[in-house]
C-alpha cells in the first residue's frame, strides 16, 4: 500500500536528487569552465594556441568522458571518501557527479566559444584589448545564450547520472527506484519515481529554453 511513508521517502528523494544534481553541475562548471575556455582559447584557431596545453586537456576530457559512470563511480570511491569520508548517499555521489560532469561541460563551453564570430574577436583585438578582457568581456558575453542552452543540457545529464548512482546507494530517486522498486517487486514506486525524473528534467529544460530565448538577442 501507498503509505504515508512512502510519500515521505519521496519527497526526501526528490530533495536530495535536486541537491546532488544542483551542487555537481556548479562544482562542475566550477572546474570545467575554465577548462572549456581554455580549450577553445589554445585551440588553433584559438587567440592564444597553444598545442600541448590543449593536447593534454584535450586527451583529459576525452578520456575522463569515455568512461561509463557507473565504472567511473567505483574507480573514484578510494577519492571519494578521502573528500568527503563516505562514499553513498547524496554527498557522497557529488565527487564523482562533479568529475563526470566538469569534462561534458569544457566542452560545451568550448563549442560555444568556437561558435562566437571571429570578426567581433578581431575588432576587439584591433582595439588593443588583452586575451582577458576579450574572453570575459567579449567570448563569453557573445556566447552567453549558447552556453545557458548548454547549461540546461548539463543539469539534464547529471540528474541522469544522479539516478544511475541509486544502484550503489547514490541517493535520491535513483536510490528509492532500485531499493524499493526494484529489489522489492514494487512497480508503483519505480514508476513514480520514473515520473518524477522525467517531469524534473522536463522543468529544467523549460526554465533553462526560456531565459535562454531571453537572453538571445538574435531573437528580438
Amino acid at each position: 500500500m501507498w503509505t504515508k511513508e512512502i510519500t515521505l521517502m519521496i519527497a526526501a528523494g526528490i530533495r536530495d536528487t535536486l541537491y546532488m544534481t544542483l551542487v555537481s553541475t556548479l562544482c562542475g562548471y566550477i572546474l570545467g569552465l575554465p577548462m572549456g575556455i581554455t580549450l577553445a582559447v589554445t585551440d588553433k584557431g584559438g587567440i592564444k594556441p597553444n598545442p600541448v596545453v590543449y593536447k593534454i586537456l584535450d586527451v583529459t576530457a576525452n578520456i575522463i568522458r569515455s568512461i561509463p559512470f557507473l565504472i567511473l563511480l567505483i574507480l573514484l570511491i578510494p577519492f571519494t571518501i578521502f573528500l568527503v569520508g563516505k562514499s553513498y548517499g547524496a554527498t557522497g555521489t557529488i565527487v564523482p557527479l562533479t568529475v563526470a560532469a566538469a569534462p561534458f561541460i569544457a566542452r560545451m563551453i568550448e563549442s560555444s566559444l568556437n561558435e562566437v564570430d571571429k570578426g567581433v574577436i578581431e575588432a576587439a583585438q584591433s582595439m588593443g584589448a588583452d586575451i582577458f578582457t576579450i574572453i570575459w568581456k567579449v567570448m563569453l558575453v557573445e556566447a552567453r545564450t549558447s552556453i545557458l542552452a548548454g547549461a540546461t543540457i548539463a543539469v539534464g545529464t547529471v540528474l541522469g547520472y544522479s539516478a544511475m548512482a541509486g544502484i550503489v546507494g547514490g541517493g535520491g530517486l535513483g536510490d528509492i527506484a532500485i531499493r524499493y522498486g526494484y529489489y522489492r517487486y514494487r512497480t508503483d514506486i519505480m514508476f513514480a519515481t520514473v515520473i518524477l525524473l522525467v517531469v524534473l528534467v522536463q522543468i529544467f529544460q523549460t526554465i533553462g529554453m526560456r531565459v535562454s530565448n531571453k537572453l538571445d538577442k538574435r531573437k528580438r
